[in-house]
């Protein structure tokens, strides 16, 4: 495994209760992090714990275009190099057709799949200019295994996955990686306003799922772990 000791690390999504924990474990293991999330409160408060500087948070919405340049500028200011993007944003929306407006769909889309690709878009020049670099998306198992009432959702992590075998296509000559992981039911506040019933203590815990992509992180130099699954043996109510 390589070490995360000095690499400079991108993670979008970093408030949330995988991201916030990814942190938390890339910082103890030596990167130098940037942090990025919609809650500019939030993300202040994990940035002081673990004494990461103003200077390398930013607070933006990452479906527009003009915050993503924002977001690239700030980066390369701070750091001249980029080894590790992680990409633990998103949203969830989970509803039955019936119920499922165009505004969901078209919701999720935007901070699934375009926020994304605005994401490597922005980052992947740079990684292509030193022929090395990481990618870690986050599709989920739902962007794998569609379920009932995930139409909008399970779309957009089709979308992501597709979008990033293809990128991986054009990087394959380079020590580009890209790594999908495909995430289960895992407890966080993802589940605290999607009506459906599940065991949450039957999840995957935050912690073990930020563990997973930790270790991702740190892939060895003559490998690549082009996806991995991570679910629990079942959460959903019978």
């Amino acid at each position: 495994m390589e070490s995360l000791k000095n690499k400079n690390v991108l993670i979008t999504g970093a408030t949330g209760g995988i991201g916030s924990k990814t942190v938390q474990l890339l910082a103890g293991s030596g990167a130098h992090l940037f942090l990025a999330a919609r809650n500019a409160e939030k993300l202040a408060e994990v940035a002081a714990q673990h004494n990461i500087p103003a200077e390398q948070t930013l607070a933006l919405d990452l479906s527009k275009p003009e915050e993503v340049a924002v977001l690239r500028e700030k980066f390369f200011n701070r750091f001249g190099t980029i080894d590790v993007l992680v990409n633990a944003a998103g949203v969830g929306i989970i509803k039955q057709m019936e119920t499922l407006t165009e505004i969901d769909f078209l919701k999720t889309l935007n901070y699934n799949l375009y926020a994304p690709f605005l994401l490597v878009k922005a980052f992947l020049p740079a990684m292509k200019e030193q022929k090395k670099g990481l990618i870690i998306n986050i599709p989920g198992v739902l962007g794998k295994v569609p379920m009932a009432g995930a139409a909008a959702y399970s779309a957009s992590k089709y979308g992501l996955v597709g979008m990033m075998q293809s990128i991986r296509e054009e990087v394959k000559r380079t020590e580009i990686r890209i790594t999908n992981l495909f995430l289960g039911g895992a407890d966080t506040p993802f589940w605290d306003t999607i009506d459906l019933r599940v065991q949450r203590d039957k999840m995957v815990m935050a912690e073990e799922a930020s563990k997973a992509i930790w270790f991702l992180c740190q892939q060895p130099s003559s490998g690549v772990v082009s996806e991995m699954v991570l679910q629990p043996f079942n959460h959903q109510a019978i």
